[in-house]
């Protein structure tokens, strides 16, 4: 269900809310949802994934992305990631948003371009279109 980026972040495409009890028993203290609520039919809302989230005791964020990332988007997702006690999930339709967000957040602690391409490459995503504004 969900790919492994560091020692700290995970990645998923859509989760449900019933799939949030077995996310918080699996270590995940954090779930950031980088999706719009509407982008697609029959997609869960977010308010119904924080329910979910509430009830199993983990922390929720919303950061929508869509059309381009912002700097406050990439602010944050890495406030979500610093402050989780735990696992944290980064999720959107199929995981790649997710990982362009995870990616910049990184760079912007000063990992390598180079690393952080390799790490998504190994979790199946391709950071390639990316690597010239994370080596800023």
């Amino acid at each position: 269900m969900y790919r492994r980026l560091d020692d700290k972040v995970l990645v998923a495409g859509q989760i449900r809310p019933e799939d949030v009890a077995d996310l918080a028993s699996s270590g995940i203290t954090t779930i950031v949802n980088n999706r719009p609520d509407g982008e697609e039919p029959g997609q869960p809302e977010s308010g119904s994934i924080a329910a979910a989230a509430r009830a199993a005791n983990v922390d929720y964020r919303h950061v929508p992305v869509a059309g381009g990332l912002s700097p406050a988007q990439v602010a944050a997702t890495a406030t979500a990631i610093d402050e989780a006690s735990g696992q944290v999930l980064l999720f959107c339709r199929s995981g790649t948003r997710s990982t362009y967000v995870w990616a910049f957040v990184r760079a912007g602690q000063g990992a390598a371009a180079e690393t952080l391409s390799a790490q998504a490459a190994a979790a199946g995503y391709d950071l390639s279109p990316l690597l010239s504004h994370l080596r800023k």
